[in-house]
This record gives structure tokens, sequence and C-alpha cells, in this order.
């Protein structure tokens, strides 16, 4: 297969003048080093961690296209309070796209590079949405024979996610653990891994829709956060799992500190701790890893003195653990991908179709069962 000197790739930028600008341009196809290769990439999903860094703060209902069919620009305001948050990024035009996956078609001088040639390989490094990544080797990680490359393009951020959430939980001394927006692809795959694993899950969902696609996954224990009787589903759910830690990807509002709460509540309900005028002495964890909801945290605090709300990433989370149980949890994704961690893709669009307003206008939403999988190569 040949490999072009240059190749498509999407930007974004925001301007100090409050303006976002997205694009595609041309980059030169980089000469690997000995232990690089060079990936065709042929499938990168549209994760929420991307819509971060690719909308940033910009209101999407000023969204504006230009250019042309084969270079389209798309244009939006970012309001006054967005631009203090997106200061460290004005006027630098930067790449975009976690992870994916294609065919390595050229490779460095050193041995371990030569192997990959030809071979379908899972990537994660940024700049995916690019239709050629030059790649150390570590950052790659061989599919499979009869491995496509769309099934290899999220066996980063979603299985390492709701490994890593399985992982911390046993690290801190937990043994059933809670979940927001739990019908998500992350969700599922973290259904299935629980379920195999023998680990007691609350999945909170925010429609009976959502509820559905767990209970046809096998999921045990959800609750509809929208109910009228939510906290006390809630309470009745962490006194049968005993869940002491969650994990929130909706981050505002009021739901990290209902959780909170209702954990308390179900402690004292299980009659397994004194009373203590300072709360139970049990220590209720709630992580916050996404931003679904942009609005502040709100913590009404009904839960004593033992506990704690914080910040959860995946990159942090796998240096802290080291390479060792990092190539583990790795491993695990390879053994289990096209069962615990199978993703499912809701339309495939190239790079000028992710410019497309209506394609952004969908998976900009984050909406459960919307997942967007971009082909650099689908216009060829």
């Amino acid at each position: 297969m040949s490999v072009e000197t240059q190749g498509l790739q999407l930007r974004t930028l925001i301007k100090r003048s409050g303006e976002l600008e997205l694009s595609l341009v041309d980059v030169p196809t980089p000469e690997p080093g000995p232990d690089e290769v060079v990936v065709r990439i042929e499938a990168a999903p549209i994760n929420p961690s991307d819509l971060g860094l690719l909308v940033g703060a910009a209101d999407l209902s000023t969204l504006q296209a230009s250019g042309t069919k084969a270079r389209p620009v798309i244009t939006a305001k970012v309001p006054e309070a967005g631009m203090r948050a997106m200061a460290g990024r004005l006027d630098e035009s930067l790449p975009i796209g976690n992870e994916g996956a294609g065919t390595v078609v050229k490779t460095g001088s050193s041995e371990a590079a030569k192997a990959l040639m030809g071979r379908t390989v899972a990537a994660i490094g940024g700049a995916m949405y690019s239709q050629y990544r030059c790649l150390k080797i570590s950052e790659c990680l061989p599919m499979p024979a009869g491995t496509t490359a769309a099934e290899g393009a999220s066996c980063f951020v979603n299985p390492l996610t709701s490994l890593g959430m399985t992982e911390t939980m046993r690290r801190e001394g937990h043994t059933a653990l809670v979940h927001t927006a739990a019908a998500s692809n992350l969700g599922q795959m973290l259904n299935k891994i629980c379920l195999k694993d023998g680990i007691p899950l609350v999945n909170i969902v925010r429609s009976a829709a959502q509820a559905e696609i767990l209970r046809g996954i096998g999921a045990t224990y959800i609750v509809d956060s929208t109910s009228p009787t939510f906290m006390d589903e809630l309470i009745a759910a962490l006194v049968e799992t005993g869940a002491t830690i969650a994990f929130d990807a909706i981050g505002g509002g009021k739901l990290a500190g209902q959780i909170l709460n209702a954990m308390e509540a179900a402690i004292n309900k299980s009659g397994k701790h004194p009373y203590s005028r300072y709360g139970s002495s049990v220590h209720k964890q709630v992580y916050i890893y996404g931003g679904l909801d942009t609005r502040p945290t709100e913590i009404t605090r009904g839960f004593g003195m033992t506990w704690s709300v914080g910040g959860w990433l995946l990159f942090p989370f796998l240096m802290k653990i080291g390479r060792a149980d990092t190539e583990r949890l790795r491993q695990r994704v390879v053994d289990e991908l096209k069962t615990t961690f199978a993703s499912h893709y809701t339309k495939v669009v190239s790079l000028t179709e992710a410019l497309d307003p209506a394609n952004l206008a969908v998976y900009a939403k984050r909406a459960t069962g919307e997942k967007f999988l971009i082909d650099p190569h689908k216009d060829k």
C-alpha cells in the first residue's frame, strides 16, 4: 500500500476574537524514526473527550458553514464566559482525535517496527482525525488477525476507562460501584466487565429507553434519575450492593451530592455501623470524570464527614499504576475486543462529512446511542 507524501487533518482553532473555526489542512507525512511507524488511519471514534477539544466552549447555535465541498470550514461564536476557560489554546490550531486504528504502511529501521508492517493496529497519541499518523510503536496495539480497523478503533479510551474504574474500586477497598450516564457505550462495557467479574454495579440512567438498553445486556441494578422515587430506588440499590464508590459522567447539578447522601442512608439502613453525630465512618467516594452537565456541581451535605469528591482521568490513572499493570489491562482489551469491549456506531463519516453541520449537530449532543466513527479515507 503506497504512502502519500501528505494527507488531510482536521483542525480546531479558537481565535482571540471569540470565534471557533474547524477546518481541514494538508500536513506532510513524516519519515518514521527507528522505533516509529506510519499508520494509514482508517477509523477514529468521536468520543466525548474529543468533543471537549473539537468545539471547546463554542455556542453551536451560532454555527455557520463556509468554504468548499472538499474543504468545508465551520465557525461558531464562543461566549465571553467560555473564552476564559479557553485562554490556554487561543490562536493555536490544534489537531484532534485521541484514538483510532488503521494499517501500518511504513516503518522505521528497528526490528520491532518492521514486525508491524502491514498489520492492523489500534493507536493512541492524538491527532487521529488524520489520513496518516507517524506513531511510536509503544503507542500502537497490534490487533489479532481478522480484526478490522473499525473493530479496533475504540479499544483504548472507553475500554481502559471502564477497566480503570473497576481497578480503582479494588485498589481503594470498595466492593461495588455506581456509574452515571450508564447506558453509554462506555457504560455498556462497564456492565459487561462487572457481570463477568461478579462486581455489583448500580446504573443511573436518565430515561426509560436507556434503562431498556441496559436490561438487554443483563444489568441488574438500574435507577432512573428522572423518576419521582429516584432517591428511594437508589438507596434500595445501594443497600443491596453496598456500593460506596461512584463514577459520575454528568458532573454538574445535584447528582453527585445525591449519590453521597444515598450512600450514607444505605449505610445507616444496613444496621452494621453504630450511630455517630459525625455520620458513618465508612468512606464514600464520588469521582467526576465527565461534564455532560456544565452547571456547577452542587453538594448538599447530609452524609457526615467521611467522604470525598474528586476528579478522575484515564491517563493520570495509567501513569499511577505503572507500565506492567497498564499492559495487563491492555491485554484484556485485546482478548475481549469482540465481546466485552465491542463498540457500536450509528454512522461512519469522512473528514469532510464530520464538518457537515447536520452531522456535527448530532454527535456534538453526546447523546446515548449516537456514536460516530470517522474514516479519513472514506471520500477516496
